[in-house]
């Protein structure tokens, strides 16, 4: 699509008039020749006010497909050595949701090796069907191999939907597949919803975090969205899976890479705050480093994890490993208490589906308290010592 000069109505006058017309100064008159420059912001000024059908607007012949032919939606399950993401059963959950609008079935595809546990795992959360791709050669992630596995799923099964984990393997290997097919993905989507034509809303933050985009990919299948850890909630299991299995037989072609994985090194684990059932979190409330001491204190009484806001990883106080939010990590604790946090959209994205918040700020139009279910106004350097004595004198 784009705008088409009409070059055998360009004259003097024609041509004076849409370069004066123009706000960005793209269009430009030289001996008798207009032209549009990179300049142009496609604002269609010199289509709806210059003189008539010399610039016009055309748009590309958009291609449709048959969605019918496309059913089921599909959770990637990511396991590592053995262990299947629990991000895994939260998207189970939502596509159970999901799928329940459009009559659909749930689907579970799962790559690696010695899969029998996982297989059962993923069964016993209801899914319609699971999908194997079980070989020794799949025993550790390569994206070649595990994408050429993915594709054939595709392929066969033309899944309307697919959703993926956020961890490191899904955002990997999810826009590998989706360009495979040359189809949208979004990522790090917070909220999904079903149109009756099975279009998938994908809606995630955008511009900071000011607005909530809703994206649809309206031509082109499967739909693709990746989803963090602690966005959704898994499903009860059910005591009676009736599930299929299907044990997809691995053809060597498949399994074809350029890369030789030589050694794997496990990576000593660290602080995972998204598993924190309860989290201290402060923001730039906190006056200086020394001050952490009284924070501490209080995550100790509490048997809780410390997190924080971007601001003090910004400032070097924190590691990002403790950074709740958008750029951060999710997490839904059962109690989180945040002290000096005024609660800006892209930390409150993190946090506000957490059993029980607490906020302390001074400000009482601090944006947190409108997603905290309880908040004391005031200033946290006297408030948390005062907190820090009674939890003491309870103890």
């Amino acid at each position: 699509m784009g705008l088409k000069i009409n070059q055998n109505l360009v004259n003097d006058e024609t041509g004076r008039a849409l370069q004066e017309l123009c706000p960005f100064g793209a269009i430009s008159y030289e001996n008798g020749k207009l032209d549009i420059n990179a300049a142009c912001k496609s604002c269609k000024m010199c289509v709806r006010k210059g003189p008539a059908g010399v610039v016009t607007f055309e748009e590309d012949e958009v291609a449709t497909i048959n969605k019918d032919e496309y059913k089921g939606i599909c959770v990637y399950a990511d396991v590592d050595h053995g262990i299947t993401h629990p991000v895994t059963f939260e998207l189970i959950g939502e596509a159970k949701q999901l799928a329940s609008v459009i009559n659909h079935p749930v689907y579970a595809l799962v790559i690696g090796y010695n899969l029998e546990n996982n297989v059962k795992e993923l069964l016993s959360y209801g899914v319609d069907k699971v999908f194997v791709y079980d070989n020794e050669a799949l025993k550790d992630f390569d994206i070649e191999t595990y994408a050429n596995c993915f594709e054939d799923f595709i392929n066969t099964n033309k899944p309307s939907s697919i959703l993926v984990g956020a961890t490191n393997v899904g955002r990997s290997l999810a826009p590998r597949v989706a360009a495979r097919f040359h189809t949208g993905l979004t990522a790090d989507c917070t909220k999904l919803k079903m149109k009756d034509n099975t279009d998938l809303v994908q809606i995630r933050p955008a511009f900071g975090g000011n607005i909530m985009a809703q994206i649809i990919t309206p031509n082109n299948r499967p739909q693709f969205a990746t989803v963090r850890y602690k966005v959704f909630s898994a499903p009860e299991k059910v005591d009676n899976p009736t599930g299929v299995v299907v044990n997809v037989e691995i053809k060597d072609e498949w399994l074809k890479t350029n890369t030789t994985i030589l050694n794997v090194v496990e990576k000593p684990k660290e602080l995972d705050i998204s598993e924190s059932e309860i989290i201290v979190a402060v923001g730039r409330g906190l006056k200086s480093v020394d001050d952490l001491k009284m924070v501490n204190e209080l995550a100790e009484l509490l048997n809780a994890n410390v997190a924080c806001s971007r601001p003090m990883v910004e400032s070097g106080i924190f590691d990002s490993k403790h950074q709740i939010g958008l750029s951060g990590k999710t997490v839904k604790p059962k109690l989180i208490i945040t002290l000096g946090i005024s609660g800006a959209v892209q930390f409150a994205a993190g946090m506000k589906t957490s059993e029980t918040i607490i906020a302390i700020n001074q400000d009482p139009n601090a944006p947190i308290f409108d997603v905290a279910h309880y908040g004391i106004v005031g200033d946290m350097y006297e408030i948390v010592p005062e907190l820090i004595k009674k939890i003491k004198e309870g103890k």
